[in-house]
């Protein structure tokens, strides 16, 4: 059984697509920026006193 397996032409088919939206839209494709999460609540360290009362 002789097979002639050409990947010319069906690859070409496959990229060409990708390669057109490439030239139209540019690379790396604009895509939007990840959303901002938000920031971790700061930890409070509780006040280390040496024994003394204020005043």
């Amino acid at each position: 059984m002789n097979l002639k397996l050409s990947l010319r032409k069906p690859l070409f088919y496959l990229l060409l697509p990708v390669l057109l939206v490439l030239c139209f839209v540019g690379f790396p494709p604009p895509f939007a920026p990840p959303l901002r999460t938000r920031p971790a609540q700061e930890q409070v360290e509780p006040i280390e006193q040496d024994g003394q009362a204020p005043g």
